[in-house]
């Protein structure tokens, strides 16, 4: 009888401890695979961490380059913009300084004569010569005197203050006028100029 207990007793020990070996090595292996998805889940969003970080720096990276680069385009357009309007303020002065008195003794007499050859229509008699206040003022006995035969066929002199050098002429009846006052041609000679100034900057820019 003491025997059949002791074996029942051992038995039960054993199925005991084999329950809970089995038991211990569930719980081993759940928690095995539970520290496995929790390391490769910390893994994973470790990499997505990095990898967005990553994107953010280039995406900075990027708009500070474009940010840059925008500035040196702005940069380059007001030193544009500050050159052209020193060539124009240049040009203005200097085509207005070469408009002096003897450039207009010379070629006055000389385009309102070669104005009489294409004939009576088109000839000194119907032609208005308009210069600034000031210049008419000062050469207007030399005019008288180099122009006397045109101004006795009808060709006037008249003054214009919206001429500040240079000159303009005019068809009495309205046909046609021709503007050599230097406003107008340093206008044409800046008009010409400017597109050339922006390709040398462009130039050097991208250079």
């Amino acid at each position: 009888m003491d025997i059949q207990v002791q074996e029942l007793i051992d038995k039960i020990r054993k199925d005991g401890i084999d329950s809970a070996s089995q038991e211990a090595a569930g719980i081993k292996s759940d928690a095995s695979a539970e520290a496995k998805r929790i390391l490769d889940s910390a893994r994973k969003e470790a990499a997505d961490m990095v990898e967005a970080a990553k994107r953010d720096a280039e995406r900075s990276e990027k708009a500070g380059i474009a940010a840059l680069e925008q500035a040196a385009r702005n940069l380059v357009l007001v030193f544009r913009d500050e050159v052209q309007a020193l060539l124009d303020k240049i040009v203005a002065r200097e085509v207005n300084s070469a408009y002096d008195g003897d450039v207009l003794k010379k070629a006055l007499p000389e385009l309102i004569s070669a104005w009489g050859k294409k004939g009576a229509a088109s000839g000194a008699d119907s032609l208005d010569v308009l210069l600034g206040d000031a210049t008419l003022g000062q050469l207007r006995s030399f005019f008288e005197d180099k122009l006397a035969s045109e101004l006795k066929s009808g060709l006037e002199m008249k003054p214009d203050s919206g001429v500040s050098s240079g000159f303009r002429i005019a068809n009495r009846d309205g046909s046609a006028y021709y503007d050599f006052s230097g406003e107008s041609v340093a206008s044409m000679l800046c008009a010409y100029l400017n597109p050339r100034l922006a390709e040398i900057m462009s130039s050097a820019a991208k250079g």
